[in-house]
């Protein structure tokens, strides 16, 4: 073995050992995302409007301190809270299961008061008539809806309270009340308050609502005081842990949730394991049967891929802890689908390295140069494909960060196994004598077929799915957005028993909810989706207990986006798809030195855009986010066939430059045909696993994946390289 080669194994065996080192254990080194643990992704707004112009600036970040000191009192870990635009908050609850808990704790302003109360008859009647008079406030008890009289004037405010805690009335019935302590002004000030107003009673007020209303027997000295009412213990735990921690400076709203309770995020673990394990075993047993020794080699560097792939995850943990890198659900279909593309590079030096022994090279150097010719298409395509997840990261939120990290990662890692390891096995085994030659499967060889003869009848069949698509989007408006764009919820449940549509309906309705659509799956009947164009979680949950009181459910997820939200992400996934086509233009113009081609595999691009979309809304489906991580996936994937057919016909150019550019192109794709269609079914094994067993949140994601990849296909070869055609003759006749 020469020192060179040696080298380069040992680069590889201590790239191996570091990566299981970082990989294992995986629990400890790979952080689930909230969809697979469960958890809760709020977006809060801090409404400033009634605030004075000097307490706006500091609004939120008041807000963010005191939501943090709640949030740690109840012991949530790795927790995420940060300024998101000018008024919105950032928060990230992993393993959260009280969802009500929770929103009650985060959403409650705790604007503590109290107030004297006028007890004189003639003036509450006065105001019950309608006329209230000046210097007094109508207000109604929160248990019994006592109407009370309320001095405008607030006595004392909660900003003097110390500490708060739950316990119990000495009564005998064991209530759970609050107790109060106060500071030394706000015990000095409620003595005098009490002290000046014995006889009467004084209001509790917390949020606008009166708790209670108790008599005055005696001045109350010591700084202690009792909130009583009719609390459960968790109420009570709430409301004193929202004293503790003081009042927000202004109300806030929910513009966005996304809760995952701890079902769902397991049966998410299994089934994305279970894709994974799937599409692996089907890519593998490919590989191994259609290119039999070359095919175990690639199988050692897709293995390697994949300990690479989780190494690299575990060294950004590791080294950037603050980044809080995380495996999400998208995150594996990521993971998943590099393991499809990365098959598109062993596939390229396969079918060069077969291209080599047929014209009779030994086999040493037919394997050396088809990885030379093989190098710039793969550096070219993964350079596309990563310019789409890049922008997947700027413009994304959440898990489709998730997916855009592991993508990059996974593609960055596929160019270090595909060129450099893979050509160190080749060259290890050649060296051991144990590979003497390379027999491969040619089902996809040989190919003679005009193609660009077609182009006029394709240029119609595509103009036509165009034309359907743009109607189907324009015939459907708004509704063919999901929840992330036009705004809404969705709410999954899971009844132990399986109730029938209908009953779910009539459910509904009696609680107003004629609107809201009602989907069920075959696989999973007990499993039931709620999509309405509002917050309706209440009424839902209140419609359930009380139609169905002897059929427990669970909540899978709750989804929620505000309208502002909607708007803000739906300009984000049009600002994606436009700087990755921009990007995309740019970088095949340059690198090809013509930007006819940029321009016909942008064309191109946008073809397969607006007939995935087409076929997906004509099957019933919505556009979300996760639609929109396909469409770019899908950019990234068209752009790569485009770019393996540019590329040979500048290499046939460079050989032959009395050849017409037609027959350059027909041969040009012929050439790679094989290779085309090979790499479009090993993704496509890996895409319709991720359909079937990829669980419910995925299914659209794959099956806009299969649509977008079978076009893809059709595109490269019948639009963009004969519009290079048309457009190459146009300047010639000119």
């Amino acid at each position: 073995m020469t020192k060179n080669l040696r080298n380069r194994a040992l680069i590889i065996l201590g790239v191996i050992v570091a990566a299981i080192y970082l990989t294992f254990p995986i629990q400890k080194r790979i952080n689930l995302g909230l969809d697979l643990k469960g958890g809760m992704h709020l977006v809060l707004k801090v409404d400033t409007e009634e605030l004075e112009d000097d307490a706006k600036s500091d609004a939120v970040l008041r807000a963010i301190e005191i939501l943090r000191n709640r949030i740690d009192s109840i012991g949530v870990g790795e927790t995420v809270i940060q300024r998101q635009g000018e008024n919105e908050i950032l928060v990230q609850l992993p393993g959260v299961t009280n969802r009500d808990q929770a929103i009650d704790l985060i959403g409650r302003v705790a604007q503590l008061e109290f107030r004297v109360v006028d007890d004189d008859p003639n003036n509450l009647k006065q105001a019950l008539e309608g006329d209230i008079p000046k210097g007094f406030i109508l207000k109604y008890t929160k248990d019994d809806k006592e109407p009370i009289l309320l001095k405008d004037q607030v006595a004392l405010s909660g900003e003097t309270i110390a500490d708060a805690s739950v316990d119990f009335d000495s009564t005998g019935f064991g209530q759970p009340q609050i107790s109060l302590k106060f500071n030394t002004q706000g015990s000095s000030a409620f003595g005098v308050i009490t002290k000046h107003n014995v006889g009467r009673r004084l209001a509790i007020i917390m949020d606008d609502e009166v708790l209670s209303a108790p008599n005055i027997n005696e001045a109350i000295l010591g700084g202690k005081a009792q909130i009583t009412g009719q609390f459960s213990f968790e109420e009570a735990s709430v409301l004193a842990l929202a004293l503790r921690s003081g009042a927000l400076p202004a109300p806030m709203h929910i513009e966005e949730e996304r809760t995952i309770g701890p079902l769902l995020g397991k049966d998410s673990i299994n089934a994305g394991i279970n894709a994974t394990l799937i599409g692996i075993a089907l890519v593998f047993s490919f590989m191994l049967i259609y290119y039999l020794k070359a095919g175990m080699v690639s199988n050692v560097a897709l293995m390697l891929n994949l300990l690479f792939l989780f190494g690299a995850m575990g060294f950004l943990n590791l080294m950037l802890p603050e980044a809080q890198l995380t495996l999400t659900l998208p995150g594996i279909a990521g993971i998943i689908l590099t393991l499809g593309m990365a098959v598109d590079a062993n596939v390229l030096i396969n079918e060069r390295i077969r291209e080599e022994i047929d014209n009779g090279r030994p086999l040493k150097a037919a394997i050396n140069n088809g990885f030379n010719k093989a190098l710039k298409a793969i550096v070219d395509s993964n350079t596309t494909t990563l310019i789409a997840a890049f922008m997947l990261f700027q413009f994304g939120s959440g898990p489709i960060k998730g997916f855009a990290v592991t993508l990059s990662l996974g593609l960055i890692v596929s160019l270090f196994t595909s060129l450099f390891v893979t050509r160190t096995l080749f060259n290890v085994l050649l060296d051991w004598k144990l590979l003497k030659s390379l027999p491969m499967m040619g089902l996809f060889s040989g190919f003679k077929i005009n193609f660009v003869s077609k182009r006029y009848v394709c240029y119609v069949i595509s103009a036509l799915l165009i034309v359907g698509s743009i109607y189907a989007l324009m015939q459907k408006k708004d509704k063919a957005f999901g929840i992330d764009f036009v705004g809404g919820q969705i709410q999954e449940y899971r009844f132990q028993n399986p109730i029938q549509a209908d009953n779910l309906r009539e459910a509904l309705k009696q609680v107003g909810l004629d609107d809201a659509v009602i989907q069920q799956f075959d696989q999973s009947p007990g499993d039931v989706i709620i999509r309405t164009s509002n917050d309706t979680y209440d009424k839902v949950v209140g419609a359930f207990k009380q139609d169905f009181p002897d059929n427990s459910f669970e909540i899978l997820r709750i989804e929620k986006v505000g309208p502002v939200v909607g708007k803000s992400l739906r300009k984000a996934a049009i600002l994606a798809i436009v700087f990755a086509l921009g990007g995309i233009f740019i970088f095949v113009g340059f690198r090809f030195k013509h930007f006819d081609f940029a321009t016909a595999g942008i064309i191109a691009l946008l073809h397969d855009v607006f007939v995935t979309l087409g076929i997906l809304i004509m099957m019933g489906r919505q556009i979300d986010l996760l639609v929109v991580t396909a469409l770019l996936t899908i950019a990234g994937y068209s752009i790569n066939d485009t770019i393996i057919i540019y590329d040979r016909v500048r290499e046939n150019l460079a050989k032959d430059k009395k050849m017409g550019l037609a027959d350059l192109i027909n041969l040009s794709i012929n050439q790679t045909l094989g290779r085309t269609l090979l790499t479009t079914i090993t993704t496509l094994l890996v895409v319709v696993t991720l359909f079937l067993r990829g669980g419910e949140v995925l299914n659209t994601f794959a099956l806009c994946l299969m649509i977008g990849f079978i076009a893809g296909t059709y595109s490269t070869i019948f639009i963009a390289s004969p519009l290079v055609l048309a457009w190459e003759k146009k300047k010639i006749r000119k």
